[in-house]
């Protein structure tokens, strides 16, 4: 039996049906596709949170062509951020970043990460902490520290890092800056430009997918709310479900769950102990819903969204589905767009009155700028429970507690981001699916706790330097403890950042006619770098030159410093090695 038909439970029960076993699937919900499904209303298509087709895991790769063919379209990316009145591109653009910030601003964020470059947290505990090491506090307080409180409801410095490491561990100041003044060799995953996607939605995929199933006998029960879940000791005997106001037992040999783990616990029959059932409750859930708006104008903005960091509005983020693909809008002249709120199941925002949604939709949509309110000609909502699961200050310990009961229920596997309470993407919660199955029919011990991203990568360090994963790990985390590595590249980028803002804000002042005495000293720049002068050029020549010597002087000092603790690091091994050695000797 498999409880939830959203990515994970549907790839579950495809791999089943593959195998030739008869499934039955649970959904409580009148649709499949759980966040990923896609909504209707008068004929336009919503989708629950915008589902990029991204992953490179190659067998969920498969499966999605596997099933959409023809179907699954490619797509550009374009995305920008609204904050502080103003609209930046995501991934940055150096001259758009430039100018919407001002160069003081700017030169104020290559400072601030110089500082946390030299000088970073020790411990990185919070996401607050983990940003501000690698993009410097000032860029967290702008771009970070606004969305992600909108999002989770609680302050960065209670947010735990493993977010940050699980959502943007590829992506650093460093990795920003390249993107912006050249195209990388590696992809990384927040920058991505294409993705794929569906183009009747990511509901299609699902809906495709429960189609195929049903095909090969398997049971598809929607509109059945799992109420109780039998067990006798270690073992499942059957779940309880309620449909049209009637109770009814269905009993399996091996269950595999994508609820949410926190109801799980809490509908065990007989309950588990009293420690797990209080883990199980502390474990937070952030919802949202999505304010879906139809608007009598052909075009609105390119973008497929737009992040709001903007505090003097409720909305998060704004999807324009027209942009994700042409056929999720009926009618060519107008455009259907997605307005999403960030909030608590059954807060006041959770519980405001639909007509005020759209209308407070409305209100947040003209005061962006982004289409009048007279314009919207239509509107309706979609409520989504349990998201996103928080990763508080507590959650680590209660995840540890209820995950220690839940493995020793022997015919039970939980999956999904629900089910493992673990912020996964939908090519991840389709990973656990399958790995679930694969357990279950070839006897495997994968463990699917421990499925996030990148699977491929840890695979590749393991052939490459032939050293268990575990081994790396511990290695690593001990270099990083005492040898925190300075990068050349970002720390050349930032240096040389801010000296062409300072000799480019000099010569501008000095041109202005601001500091008559300073210009012979500053003059005599000319002397070393050839074509400069005190002139308008010359605040342009002096940009480029600053830059460059910043560049190269601050990357000299980096490596040079990188490398006098790497030999200070090897003076230290090799004295303890020389005296573990003497030791040996002695006692032999």
């Amino acid at each position: 039996m498999v409880i939830g038909a959203g990515p994970a439970g549907l790839t579950a029960a495809r791999e089943l049906t593959k195998a030739g076993l008869r499934s039955v699937v649970i959904e409580k919900r009148a649709r499949v596709g759980g966040l990923a499904r896609t909504e209707t209303f008068k004929g336009f298509r919503f989708d629950m949170g915008g589902h990029r087709f991204f992953t490179k895991v190659e067998e969920v790769k498969k499966i999605w062509r596997g099933v959409l063919g023809d179907d699954l379209l490619r797509r550009p990316r374009l995305s920008r951020i609204y904050y502080n009145r103003r609209f930046f591109y995501y991934p940055l653009r150096p001259l758009n970043a430039l100018l919407k910030l001002g160069p003081f601003v700017a030169a104020r964020i290559v400072l601030s990460y110089l500082r946390w470059q030299l000088f970073p947290h020790a411990r990185e505990d919070t996401f607050e902490q983990w940003v501000t090491n690698r993009f410097g506090r000032r860029l967290f307080l702008i771009f970070f520290k606004t969305y992600t409180e909108k999002v989770w409801g609680i302050p960065c410095s209670e947010l735990r890092a493993e977010w940050a490491a699980q959502r943007i561990k590829d992506l650093s100041l460093r990795t920003a800056l390249l993107h912006m003044l050249a195209r990388p060799q590696t992809t990384i995953t927040t920058l991505i430009e294409e993705f794929e996607y569906p183009r009747l939605g990511p509901g299609m995929m699902w809906e495709a997918v429960a189609a195929e199933i049903q095909r090969h006998q398997a049971v598809l029960r929607l509109n059945n709310e799992v109420v109780s879940v039998r067990r006798t000791g270690r073992r499942i005997d059957g779940v309880v479900v309620r449909a049209a106001g009637r109770e009814e037992l269905i009993e399996g040999s091996h269950f595999i769950s994508s609820m949410p783990v926190t109801e799980l616990v809490a509908k065990l029959s007989p309950a588990p102990p009293a420690e797990v059932r209080a883990a199980a409750a502390k474990l937070v859930y952030r919802d949202f819903l999505t304010v879906c708006l139809i608007v009598r104008k052909p075009a609105l903005f390119a973008d497929n969204w737009i992040y709001v960091h903007s505090p003097e509005v409720q909305v998060g983020r704004i999807q324009n589905f027209k942009n994700w693909s042409p056929d999720m809008v009926p009618d060519a002249g107008k455009t259907s767009l997605g307005l999403e709120y960030f909030c608590a199941e059954n807060d006041s925002l959770w519980n405001m009155p639909d007509a005020e949604l759209v209308e407070l939709g409305k209100r947040e949509l003209e005061q962006i700028g982004l289409a009048r309110a007279a314009d919207v000609e239509d509107g309706c909502v979609f409520r989504n429970e349990k998201a996103y699961p928080v990763y508080d200050a507590g959650y680590r310990d209660c995840l540890a507690t209820v995950r220690a009961f839940v493995d020793g229920l022997e015919n039970l596997q939980t999956i999904g981001r629900n089910g493992l309470h673990r912020y996964n993407n939908q090519d991840h919660a389709m990973l656990t699916g399958v790995l679930a199955t694969r357990n279950l029919l070839l006897g495997q011990q994968n463990d699917l706790w421990s499925v996030n991203t990148e699977q491929e990568y840890h695979e590749q360090l393991l052939a490459k330097a032939e050293v268990a994963p575990e081994e790396v790990a511990s290695l690593e985390a001990g270099l990083a403890e005492v040898f925190v590595k300075l990068d050349r590249v970002a720390f050349g980028l930032s240096v040389g950042t801010a000296g062409g803002l300072l000799l480019f804000l000099a010569t501008l002042f000095v041109v202005l006619g601001g500091g008559p005495l300073v210009l012979p000293t500053l003059g005599l720049l000319g002397q070393y770098f050839p074509g400069y002068e005190v002139t308008w050029s010359g605040t342009v020549v002096g940009l480029a030159y600053g830059f460059a010597a910043g560049f190269v002087g601050g990357g000299s000092f980096a490596f040079l410093r990188n490398a006098c603790l790497f030999l200070w690091m090897a003076v230290l091994q090799r004295r303890a090695s020389f005296h573990l050695l003497r030791k040996f000797l002695e006692f032999i």
